[in-house]
């Protein structure tokens, strides 16, 4: 028979507990997973990285090797919905627990962010134990309790303190506070506000005039946000000569070189493609890879979208003439841009867009059925470095395929500048030219290509925006009144 020692196992249960409490105390880390054992998972290897480079932050053990000191500045740019705030949550309430003296403003953008923020925080440090074999955070730190009469929703201090903490959204004040710690989490909210000039530069204006005027001398500085813009935040700092005081904290949702995902029980592979396939490629590429788009360099600022196309009074399209402008793929990494659309009254609606890197025995019967599926009218293929031979084979592929002698093809050599075409045109894009309103996830690489491409930057590519000013240079020449082409049957 086995005799029990209740009384060692009991002790034994009480030194396990201590010491985690211990090691809670000593590493943020050990912290969030003595708290949230579910989430803080020890396979859940970038938290660690997250918790550890926090810690290292405050420590000063993460070291700047160029600048000889340690870094006191910190940018974190993150995948949504990997804890990225959560964890700057937790790592408020262990700051307030190993030094009740510190002094933490946070930042968000707006105050009902501020105001979520700050309770998290401060009801963390409040909680109450529902089961006695609970740890929570009073047992991590017993002597860290909220001042009475101290603790509104965004400004409260803990006992033997007259200031702890302040949430505040853009825009507020906080005349009178200064800290020790500083953090800002999610300045911008959306892609609305990173593509607006005006709204960055308010945010601008108040991070610099206000929020950093708070810092106390060696302040320890936090910027977590995803990267939205090239002029958001997080770029503006890096514009600057104090770029290399800050120690940047990227990670990207998918590893293409690996096949790998950043976490796969946080965001699965599946849902990471499914997620690709049907949203804004800029606002996918900003939250899951961390790739800023460049709103004040594009050269496109802004372009209309319709929801139907125009029709007669018999509900058929009513357009002048049905054109498509082909830029073949000139070398391999090149794309063949071919687009569709309807001109009416001297302007263009576009109606397909086909865009894609595959080889000429893909793109040749591809471009065929674009022409036929769109009943095209007059097709013009730039006859730059095979552009001819593809021509023919689409006008072949055409008749063998679909039946059809229509459209009327014109295959020509381009020898104007293709960049100075671009640009000249680029009025003419925004002002007269009409996309469908979800062309964003119609043609995502098409989309992209055009809303990002830039004015006075080297462009990886320029097929998309060479097609586009095609187009733009045909429907001048019908506004002109230059020959019609109707081909057909």
């Amino acid at each position: 028979m086995v005799t029990i020692d209740v009384e060692l196992i009991k002790q034994e249960l009480a030194l396990q507990r201590e010491m985690k409490l211990r090691m809670a105390r000593k590493s943020f880390w050990e912290f969030c997973k003595v708290l949230e054992p579910d989430f803080y998972m020890d396979d859940r290897l970038y938290l660690k990285r997250i918790c550890d480079t926090l810690q290292g932050l405050y420590e000063g053990t993460l070291y700047n090797s160029k600048l000889n000191k340690p870094y006191k500045k910190l940018m974190m740019n993150i995948p949504p919905r990997h804890g990225k705030s959560r964890t700057l949550v937790n790592f408020t309430k262990w700051l307030l627990g190993i030094n009740n003296q510190n002094k933490i403003i946070t930042a968000s953008y707006n105050d009902d962010m501020a105001t979520d923020f700050s309770r998290y925080c401060r009801d963390g440090i409040k909680e109450t134990k529902n089961i006695p074999t609970d740890i929570i955070y009073s047992d991590v730190f017993p002597n860290t309790r909220i001042k009475d009469g101290n603790a509104s929703v965004q400004t409260w201090a803990l006992e033997g303190s007259f200031f702890s903490y302040k949430g505040v959204g853009i825009g507020g004040g906080v005349t009178g506070k200064g800290a020790n710690i500083l953090i800002c989490d999610d300045l911008v909210k959306d892609i609305e506000v990173a593509t607006n000039d005006d709204a960055l530069d308010k945010i601008w204006k108040w991070y610099t005039g206000t929020f950093i005027s708070r810092a106390e001398s060696n302040a320890v500085e936090i910027m977590n946000m995803t990267r939205w813009a090239n002029d958001d935040p997080c770029g503006k700092i890096l514009q600057t000569e104090d770029a290399d005081e800050w120690y940047i904290l990227k990670m990207e949702a998918y590893d293409e070189n690996t096949d790998t995902m950043l976490c796969e029980d946080v965001l699965s592979k599946e849902r990471y493609f499914y997620l690709k396939r049907n949203t804004d490629p800029l606002a996918f590429m900003s939250n899951y890879h961390q790739e800023p788009i460049d709103v004040k360099g594009s050269l496109y600022k802004e372009l209309h979208t319709y929801d139907d196309i125009p029709t007669d009074s018999n509900g058929h399209p009513d357009f002048e003439q049905i054109i498509s402008y082909t830029d073949t793929a000139d070398l391999g990494n090149d794309y063949l841009c071919s687009i569709v659309a309807g001109v009416r009254k001297g302007e263009a609606y576009i109606l397909d867009v086909y865009y894609s890197k595959d080889g000429m025995e893909v793109t040749e019967p591809n471009t065929a059925k674009l022409f036929h599926e769109n009943k095209v009218d007059y097709a013009k293929i730039e006859s730059n470095n095979g552009g001819r031979g593809f021509a023919r084979n689409v006008e072949r592929l055409l008749w063998e395929n679909h039946k059809t002698r229509k459209p009327a093809i014109d295959w020509f050599h381009q020898s104007k500048n293709k960049k100075a075409r671009i640009l000249s045109n680029s009025h003419f894009v925004m002002k007269h030219v009409y996309f469908p309103h979800d062309w964003n996830v119609k043609w995502k690489d098409f989309y992209k290509a055009i809303t990002t491409y830039q004015k006075d930057k080297k462009n990886k590519n320029d097929d998309a925006a060479d097609a586009l000013t095609g187009i733009v240079e045909m429907v001048g020449t019908q506004r002109a009144q230059i020959k019609f082409f109707k081909g057909g049957i």
